[in-house]
Formats: C-alpha cells, structure tokens, sequence
C-alpha cells in the first residue's frame, strides 16, 4: 500500500532567517494524522538563511540526523561533537540523556537546504553522542545503500533504534529497488527531482508511506535524490 505525503500538505514555518517544512507534528503544527511513523517523528525541511541558525538549545531521547541538500551547515554540542557538515555526509546526534546544541549556516550569505530528522530511540537515558560520517558516492549512484542503522558499517552511522536509513541518487530513467523483509514498513523522502512508485508520482518535498509491500521499485524520471527509512 502507498499512502502519498505531498510536500504542500506539509506543515510550513517562516520567520525572517528560516522556511521550514514539517512532515510530521512539530512545533506549533500539529496534525492527527501525521504524529509519527513508527519511530520517525520528524522530518523537517529547512531552508537556512546565511549567516543565521539555532542557537544554543537542549534535547533528550531522540536520534537526530542531519543530511544536507545544498550548502553547508556548522555544529557545536555539549558532548564535545562538532564540525561542518556538507553535501554527501550524514550526521547523526544522540541526545540521550540530555544534549546542547548549535546549528548555524556555515556560509554568511548563501542559504544552506538540508533536512532534519528525528527518530525515537529504543532506549532512553543512554550517554549522549555525535558521529559524522562521508557517504560514498559510488555506494548511492543509482542504487539504495545504507547511510545509518542499528549494526553500522564503516561508512553507515549508528541509531539507537530498529531503523535503517537508505540513500539513493539517480540519473533520469534508471531504477533502485529495496527489499522489505517481512512486517517491516518504510517511508520514501523525495529529496531532489522526481520519481514513480509503480502509477504514482512523486516530486521533490513529496513522500510516501510503505506497508504491506516486500519490494520497492523507485524509478528516476528526471535526476532524483532519495532517502528511505526501513523501519520496524
């Protein structure tokens, strides 16, 4: 079954320095209908004006990852993580038992595009951490790979949670397929361009919930950028 999240629909937030698009309930956007799923309970589109960011402000108990569209983002947190994180990386904080932290747009005059996304930890209280890691370029080209995960691999970062995070970045007609195994779920975020799943079309912004399905065809209809999350 594919149940379509069009990028419109989204919750929207604009003040002077940032536009934030909201997937799911986050601030003062609140819809019944799209609190989670499953563990994913964020996934915030930003549009990040130079110079301006998130200043000091704390979390606990949640898995945050940040992947970065265009531009480049600068974080600092009270655990001693930290760095400059650009197209083609994945950083991922685990706020645990309380975390502080800083975001601003590394450059002081172009605008950095990235999403922001939040999963719930199958643990609560653990110390907290960050860990920034390099995507292989050849790993995403027309093909899902596995950026995060319970288990990771060198290149992959670690989530406290049955959650996996695929990426995939495609040239115009080709074709990424995910195996779901069985009674797992996924969600497909349309980071760049756009893409079908069998009749349905998605652009960038669009998303779409998975169930009850044991094989994802994408297919690239212009160059298309992916992200899929293989959830419990």
């Amino acid at each position: 079954m594919i149940t379509v999240r069009k990028s419109e629909e989204r919750g929207h937030t604009k003040i002077g320095w940032l536009d934030s698009r909201h997937t799911f309930a986050f601030g003062e956007y609140y819809d019944p209908e799209y609190e989670n799923f499953g563990p994913l309970r964020v996934i915030n589109e930003d549009w990040i004006a130079g110079g301006a960011g998130f200043p000091p402000h704390p979390h606990r108990d949640m898995e945050i990852v940040t992947y970065i569209i265009d531009g480049a983002i600068s974080h600092q947190d009270s655990s001693g993580g930290g760095g400059t994180i650009k197209p083609g990386e994945i950083q991922r904080m685990s706020a645990g038992s309380g975390i502080v932290h800083a975001e601003f747009n590394a450059s002081p005059t172009e605008t950095c595009h990235l999403l922001q996304i939040w999963i719930m930890p199958s643990k609560r209280g653990i110390e907290p951490g960050y860990e920034q890691k390099a995507i292989s370029a050849d790993s995403v080209a027309n093909h899902f790979a596995r950026i995060a995960g319970p288990e990771p691999q060198a290149n992959e970062v670690r989530l406290v949670q049955d959650a996996e995070i695929w990426a995939a970045k495609l040239d115009i007609e080709n074709e990424a397929i995910h195996t779901l195994r069985p009674g797992r779920k996924a969600w497909l975020q349309v980071v760049k361009g756009e893409v079908s799943i069998g009749e349905v079309t998605l652009k960038a912004g669009d998303a779409a919930a998975l169930t009850d399905m044991t094989q994802i065809q994408v297919r690239s209809i212009t160059v298309a950028e992916v992200l899929l999350f293989d959830l419990a």
